[in-house]
């Protein structure tokens, strides 16, 4: 793709960033700067996007926006690898997961699997 057409797909995914794009980045609300993360990374054209704690340190209200931006960004066919402890949000929007416990995978499977597990429910989402 030709810059001006990711950057048309990176203002269609971040509508925010387009209303914002003459503002520092600096200046932009926490959830902002994750979404101009996240833009400046697809503008590159990856192959594999990778998302360190996409939800920290951010609103609850906000978490969800990442997250569905997230789910959008993997409809449009890019590969995600999120390493994240909100395991009830990322289990949301994902495909497949790995759990870990001091540095190994404990678990893995579907989303839909581990959802679902009662082990997982009891452990990691307090149900």
């Amino acid at each position: 793709r030709t810059y001006a057409e990711r950057l048309a797909q990176v203002y269609a995914l971040f509508p925010r960033l387009r209303e914002r794009r003459h503002q520092p980045a600096g200046t932009l609300s926490g959830g902002e700067q994750q979404m101009c993360a996240i833009a400046r990374a697809l503008m590159s054209g990856p192959k594999l996007l990778l998302l360190d704690e996409p939800s920290a340190g951010l609103a609850p209200v906000v978490v969800q926006s990442i997250f569905e931006l997230v789910r959008r960004i993997c409809a449009e066919g890019y590969t995600v690898l999120i390493v994240e402890q909100n395991i009830r949000q990322v289990l949301k929007v994902v495909s497949r997961a790995y759990l870990l416990e001091a540095g190994r995978i404990v678990r893995s499977g579907s989303a839909d699997e581990l959802r679902t597990a009662p082990e997982i429910q009891k452990a990691y989402l307090g149900l």
